[in-house]
């Protein structure tokens, strides 16, 4: 059961990294960004490739600097022009991103698996026990925690902290009152960004093979966390990842894996059915 409780929190702090995009996104605009976890499997394929030509301790910052700047490029091109859209066409455009990203991957890389570099230190065998793990099962949950404290702390002591804030409680408002919500919402997406990328080290240090739909799962898992924990609440997406991450292990572990995916899925309908908002989330009301 050991192996399978520290997979289960390693893996849900691979979400977690996620699910803060989710919900970032969806705090500040109301969108559900369904391109995060694609931008998430492009970090991948941006280290196969850049390892392949360069010593991995560069690789990494660069492969962060471009999924950041991936992430930027979508919000500018696919959700800055639909800004004052209404809400079904900006959902449109975020599929289309979606699948848009899909695609390019399948050309680029004719759809064969590609094999994630070894990471030094996180990618090396550790005995805990009697359980066998990687070095990375230990350093998720520790990393994920330290980056959500200090995502909290911007949001809170910063001044584009207190500007995201002020646009998530009232967007007009907030752009009535000066702030400048373009550069808001391009900072959202290049700090959710950031942390898929930083996810995306983690998990394929994991789960070696990268393949363009690989995010998709992840992607989907890390979206039912955000709703589990209140979608638009940072704590509650952490909190809702690590839940899912370990139930679905423990599933395994007790020797349904074929339910594993499904346990997801069904928790995202029991949650809609009996608290729609969430464990964290907080009721709103539309304005007339």
């Amino acid at each position: 059961m050991l192996p399978y409780l520290l997979s289960g929190i390693s893996v849900g702090g691979q979400y977690a990294l996620i699910a803060v995009g989710y919900t970032m996104v969806y705090g500040i605009l109301r969108l559900i960004n369904f391109a995060h976890g694609d931008i998430f499997t492009a970090a991948g394929f941006f280290m196969v490739y850049i390892a392949a030509a360069l010593p991995v301790q560069f690789a990494i910052p660069l492969v962060v600097a471009l999924t950041v700047l991936l992430g930027f490029t979508v919000e500018r091109v696919a959700y800055k022009p639909l800004r004052t859209a209404p809400r079904m066409s900006v959902m449109i455009s975020a599929i289309g991103v979606s699948y848009l990203l899909q695609n390019l991957m399948w050309y680029v890389t004719g759809g064969l698996a590609k094999q994630y570099p070894t990471i030094p230190y996180i990618s090396q065998s550790i005995t805990i026990g009697t359980a066998s793990t990687k070095v990375v099962t230990l350093v998720t949950p520790v990393l994920t925690i330290l980056l959500v404290i200090a995502l909290v702390a911007i949001i809170q002591k910063t001044k584009i902290g207190m500007a995201m804030r002020a646009v998530s409680k009232d967007f007009e408002t907030a752009q009535l009152m000066g702030i400048k919500i373009n550069n808001v919402i391009s900072t959202t997406f290049i700090i959710g960004s950031l942390l898929a990328a930083v996810g995306s080290v983690l998990y394929f240090s994991n789960y070696t093979s990268v393949t363009p739909t690989v995010g998709a799962m992840p992607g989907l898992k890390a979206f039912v966390a955000a709703v589990f924990g209140g979608i638009g609440s940072i704590p509650g997406a952490v909190i809702g990842a690590f839940i899912i991450g370990i139930c679905e292990n423990i599933i395994k572990a007790l020797g349904y894996t074929t339910f594993s995916d499904a346990f997801t899925f069904a928790l995202l309908i029991v949650i809609l059915l009996f608290k729609p908002t969430g464990l964290f989330g907080e009721k709103t009301s539309e304005k007339v």
